[in-house]
């Protein structure tokens, strides 16, 4: 297989994760026989302090270019001030629609070996495995009009049937390849938005009849995902809550640096960890890479169609982790010796076979 990659490295931890992440994919090609072209770009903070704008021509022709995006994370306290257009985080709402990417596929599990790895007490959370289908490109996100004048701010919330439904396919379609539930996630008590996201989420429903269709208001979501997360499969929401739930996902399965996910329905997808830039930990070479790590077996899996090399990095992956392995926002017993984000990398990628 020949395959061209773009690096979004960007800022805080992001280029560590995907420096750690580029090892697993040279060593998955070298290991399957295929050839990767990679290279990296320039995107968020990073490209401001090169005097460009957060998302620059060449990063963005280069990535509608690829076969498959992997991205690190933006943002960079150094311009949180400025205006919407002059901050690093415009760069992913630009990218995310430049690629046309409607559907953000979170997946959460306890890995083998963490079921004490988080606040939750092991009985609870061991044997979680949902997916979380977050819309992408549309919601209060991108709805316009949108202002501040100093003394007000409003934003909008916009969703059509048919940004709706697509991406109400996709979680159908994903939960008849796993249990075959769907919780769709809204706030039909209070908002229109839902109460269309409702009605024609409903509709697609009716034509996946091994697949089983349940409604959660967002605050009840919230509540169940933390006191019960075992019932959970395929959870269906908009952007700006599917942008929270996952977030506590993170939580219930011991560390938001466990998370991938995969944005797909465009040109090209777009893979990335789920944490954000973490500047306090910057340059310490302590951030988790599973995240970013697990996020190259999205690409092979979604991106590339690579399924048997998507599965040797999770498998390697486990693997690590069942043997002890942890950075440290996995270390709950002090006798354990937390490993650099490094090493994490070098014992992931000893691994794939």
């Amino acid at each position: 297989m020949n395959a061209t990659i773009a690096l979004l490295p960007g800022d805080g931890i992001g280029p560590e994760v995907i420096s750690a992440a580029e090892r697993v994919l040279r060593s998955v090609a070298t290991r399957f026989g295929h050839d990767f072209t990679i290279a990296s770009h320039l995107i968020g903070g990073m490209a401001l302090r090169a005097g460009h704008p957060p998302l620059p021509n060449e990063t963005r022709e280069a990535c509608l270019a690829a076969d498959a995006v992997l991205l690190g994370a933006v943002g960079d306290p150094a311009f949180d001030t400025g205006s919407s257009e002059g901050r690093p985080e415009t760069a992913l709402l630009q990218l995310r629609q430049a690629l046309g990417v409607f559907a953000n596929l979170r997946p959460a599990r306890v890995w083998p070996g963490l079921e004490n790895g988080g606040a939750f007490k092991p009985e609870r959370v061991a044997g979680v495995d949902m997916l979380i289908v977050r819309e992408l490109i549309g919601g209060i996100y991108y709805g316009e009009p949108r202002g501040n004048d100093g003394q007000s701010a409003f934003n909008t919330m916009r969703y059509t049937r048919s940004e709706i439904e697509r991406v109400a396919e996709v979680a159908f379609q994903s939960a008849g390849d796993r249990r075959g539930l769907v919780t769709s996630v809204d706030k039909a008590n209070v908002l229109e938005t839902s109460r269309l996201w409702r009605e024609v989420v409903t509709t697609v429903g009716e034509r996946y009849a091994n697949v089983t269709l349940e409604h959660q208001y967002v605050d009840s979501c919230s509540l169940l995902l933390a006191s019960s997360p075992k019932q959970f499969d395929v959870v269906l929401s908009g952007n700006l809550f599917g942008d929270i739930l996952s977030d506590e996902a993170g939580a219930v399965v011991g560390s938001l640096g466990l998370l991938p996910s995969a944005s797909i329905g465009g040109r090209a997808g777009l893979f990335e960890p789920v944490h954000g830039s973490a500047p306090s930990i910057a340059g310490q070479n302590i951030a988790n890479p599973i995240g970013a790590i697990a996020s190259v077996a999205m690409l092979l899996r979604h991106g590339l169609q690579a399924v048997k090399e998507a599965d040797a990095v999770e498998q390697a992956i486990s693997s690590a982790l069942s043997e002890g392995c942890r950075t440290s926002d996995l270390v709950t017993d002090q006798s354990v010796t937390a490993m650099s984000g490094s090493a994490m990398a070098e014992e992931i990628v000893s691994r794939i076979s």
